[in-house]
Formats: C-alpha cells, sequence, structure tokens
C-alpha cells in the first residue's frame, strides 16, 4: 500500500489523504459493509483500503481508461480481483444503469469528478439500502468551498455544484449529515430510512 500511495504522489494522481482514509476504515469497519459502490477509483488506492477491511464486494468507476488497468493490476497483486467489478465508463451512465437493475449497495464512497457531485446524487441515493451510509470525499476543494471572495474562473462552476450538492445533503431529511474539516473535508451521511 505504501509503494501505491507514492506512486500516486510521485504522478499526481489524486489519491484518499491519510487523516481522511482513517474515518474511512472506522466506517467500514462499523457498517461491516457487504457491497460497496465507489465512483473515482483511480489507481485501486481506496478500494484497497476498504476490501482490507471487510469482506464486502467493491463495485468501482473510473473513466480513466490507464488508471482503470492500474487498478485492475493493484487489485490483483492483493488478490482482491474476485470481489471487485470494474467499470471503465463515465460514472452517470454506470450510475444509471445500477438504478435501472435495481443493484442496492450499503455504502458509497464517493470521490469521482467533484463538479458532478450533485448531479449523482438523486442516484446514489436511489441505490443505497435502508441504513446505508454515504462517504463524499474532498467537499471542501482544496478550500475554495469555504473562500469568500472571487473564485479562479476555471474552478467556478465546480465550486457552485459542490456548494449546492452540500446544501442539499445538509437539508436532506432522509439523511444524517456530518461534515469533517479535515484533510480536504469530507462528510458522512446515514441513510435514515
Amino acid at each position: 500500500m505504501d509503494k501505491i500511495r507514492q506512486y500516486a504522489k510521485e504522478n499526481y494522481i489524486p489519491i484518499i489523504r491519510d487523516e481522511t482514509a482513517v474515518y474511512l476504515v472506522k466506517v467500514v469497519k462499523e457498517k461491516n459493509p457487504q457491497n460497496i459502490l465507489e465512483i473515482g477509483t483511480a489507481i485501486g488506492y481506496s478500494g484497497l483500503l476498504m476490501l482490507e477491511n471487510s469482506k464486502a464486494n467493491l463495485w468501482t468507476i473510473e473513466k480513466d481508461e490507464k488508471r482503470c488497468e492500474m487498478a485492475k493490476e493493484n487489485f490483483n497483486r492483493f488478490n482482491m480481483q474476485n470481489r471487485v467489478k470494474i467499470f471503465n465508463d463515465d460514472a452517470s451512465n454506470v450510475l444509471e444503469e445500477l438504478v435501472k437493475e435495481g443493484t442496492k449497495f450499503d455504502m458509497v464512497f464517493l470521490d469521482g469528478p467533484k463538479g458532478q457531485y450533485k448531479r449523482y446524487y438523486p442516484l446514489i441515493k436511489q441505490l443505497l439500502q435502508k441504513q446505508g451510509v454515504l462517504f463524499t470525499d474532498n467537499v471542501y476543494l482544496q478550500g475554495l468551498v469555504k473562500q469568500t471572495g472571487t473564485i479562479p474562473h476555471k474552478h467556478r462552476s465546480m465550486v457552485r455544484n459542490l456548494k449546492e450538492f452540500l446544501v442539499e445533503l445538509q437539508q436532506d431529511q432522509d439523511f444524517e449529515t456530518t461534515i469533517y474539516d479535515i484533510d480536504d473535508g469530507f462528510s458522512i451521511s446515514y441513510f435514515k430510512k
């Protein structure tokens, strides 16, 4: 795992930060999920963390073909390939298909394109089992979501979408949500239905 983390750092591949990973593992151990959905595989680091700390099966989505192949290699290296189903596709397509199939998950780890969280949210809600948990990473987008004043143009729509997502998530009576101001910010939402 240290080698994967080092490779990600050297190659500027975003993976879960250390303190956030501690909370993710804690939630996985507490929830003991059977089926986990991960949006944003990258090279498989967070997926491996969740698999190593549970008996769950993992469905994971990664749009980038090269990263997807590296994730497969990493899952194989850890003998986890039989517990993983990787989708090399846009998350919206996969989420819509999973909803159509009636697939349900005990846990969703949302760590894909930040500007799309709001768009994925209604689909994720349909995919979560009763009492399921949604763990969302990078909700502060390098501090830009909390920043007052002018946001750089290239980040404006992402920041706006993330802010709207956080408001929607916190106001949704079906969830009990806590936002943590740790690392790049993350939220843990328990589905009360």
